[in-house]
């Protein structure tokens, strides 16, 4: 039985008997995400009668751990004063968000309950284009100004602390809300002892930002690079527009990862969780691929067909080797595609790294390619036709072959992700099905003309 099946019959059992004590004590006992998760199960309404048993505040960090879908579902059913009020207990930049998904209609319709400077941040927040530090950034973060004390600067934290995403960093800004410096929680506790101290002489003025229109990927490495609880977002004259937290990054780095995975699969990245996905449009997203490498397939049936009369039509022994040949050729390109996808989305490798990179994957591939392209030898003495004198030649043709087909594997799985981060396209895109159909169409032309070369030429 899966745990968030455990409280199910708990749950709906205290709905029946109106047990408020046991509902407000299932919300508040567990951590919010947790709480999400045992709840996951109940219907929408059953989970908002639950839910309007705990205070605003700890209601709406429940429903933040609501997968996506299911959030835009209660809003769109609930009662609009109710989906207001919880919209505004939400951060700012879950707000926007979840409006974006809603429907027109109730937003239409649940806009106008919410407070007025809370509906102009929402207004503020939406100009920033999708996919930019702007439209991930929350605007509750803890300011501090230069000429403030350490005692000051603990009032403040103490009236601003429940409101606040956030309160590891504090960041000292000018009246013109200029970015002057950053000062972390440990660093204030520790002057405590000093409580007449300046903040703008105990603050860091080395301090990372980006910019609010940077792309979210760049926001990513940043955080990553810097190991950051939280990056300040500004504007071109540096001014303090709001910030974004670890955990929004780790959320967009989740769904990059997905997405990368499902391109990387020849599937086009899903806008919805699996279960969640119509069959139509999950036939849809896999089926434009499939459909590119079943045309693909065709090619390499035209190349078999080509080769079907002619010097090669008695020697039948070489179409045991062609799954081989094209397996290896596939499966070392999907290989170079993949090490070369996930290198370029670490950041390990840029397209301007192009010559190393091709002269490392011929390399592996030579070798690779040795290896077995021995082992295709000893199968095609043991398989092929024995009794032919000339049979040690002619086997030749499946370790040559191997060898060409693993190298040309490597490097175009290696060249085309790159080349598609030239141009700017999404490297993931070149997914390892589709390369493997390639190599299959070249891998069938070079088995082909070398068996040609060596077969027709030796007699």
């Amino acid at each position: 039985m899966q745990p968030n099946t455990l409280y199910i019959p708990e749950l709906r059992e205290m709905l029946a008997s109106g047990d408020d004590h046991g509902m407000r004590e299932f919300c508040e006992a567990l951590h919010p995400a947790a709480t999400a998760e045992f709840m996951s199960l109940l219907n929408w309404d059953e989970a908002w009668r639950v839910l309007e048993h705990t205070d605003p505040s700890n209601r709406s960090q429940i429903f933040s751990f609501y997968e996506p879908e299911q959030q835009v579902e209660f809003v769109e059913k609930l009662a609009p004063e109710a989906a207001a009020a919880l919209i505004t207990d939400l951060p700012p930049d879950d707000r926007v968000d979840l409006l974006e998904e809603v429907g027109p209609d109730a937003v239409a319709n649940i806009l106008p309950l919410i407070p007025d400077s809370i509906r102009r941040n929402i207004f503020h927040l939406q100009r920033y284009s999708e996919d930019t530090a702007g439209s991930m950034m929350t605007t509750d973060f803890a300011r501090l100004e230069e000429q403030a004390t350490v005692s000051d600067a603990l009032s403040v934290l103490a009236t601003q602390a429940a409101d606040l995403e956030t309160i590891y960093y504090m960041y000292v800004v000018d009246k013109q809300d200029h970015l002057r410096g950053v000062l972390s929680a440990r660093d204030l506790v520790s002057a405590i002892g000093r409580p007449d101290s300046m903040i703008g002489d105990l603050m860091d003025t080395h301090v990372i930002s980006v910019d609010a229109d940077e792309e979210d990927e760049e926001v990513a490495e940043q955080v990553a690079k810097y190991d950051l609880l939280a990056i300040p977002v500004v504007d071109k004259q540096h001014r303090m527009l709001g910030i974004i937290t670890h955990d929004d990054v780790i959320d967009f780095m989740r769904e990059q990862a997905m997405e990368e995975t499902q391109r990387i699969g020849g599937v086009a990245p899903l806008e919805e969780s699996y279960l969640r996905a119509s069959i139509p449009r999950l036939a849809w997203n896999r089926g434009s691929w499939l459909i590119l490498l079943f045309i693909g397939a065709l090619l390499t049936a035209y190349a078999l067909d080509h080769y079907r009369e002619g010097p090669l039509s008695s020697a039948a022994w070489l179409v045991l080797f062609i799954p081989l040949v094209i397996s290896s050729g596939g499966n070392s390109g999907s290989q170079s595609a993949t090490l070369i996808i996930s290198a370029l989305s670490a950041g390990q490798i840029t397209p301007n790294d192009w010559i190393r990179i091709i002269s490392r994957e011929l390399l592996q591939g030579f070798l690779l390619g040795l290896v077995l392209g021995l082992i295709g030898y000893l199968a095609a003495l043991w398989l092929g036709e024995s009794g032919n004198p000339q049979h040690y030649i002619h086997a030749l043709t499946v370790p040559i072959t191997v060898l060409l087909v693993v190298m040309c594997g490597t490097l175009m799985g290696a060249m085309l992700p790159l080349i598609f981060e030239r141009i700017g396209w999404d490297p993931a895109l070149m997914s390892t099905p589709f390369i493997a159909g390639i190599i299959d169409v070249v891998g069938i032309v070079i088995y082909m003309s070398v068996a040609i070369l060596l077969i027709s030429g030796v007699g």
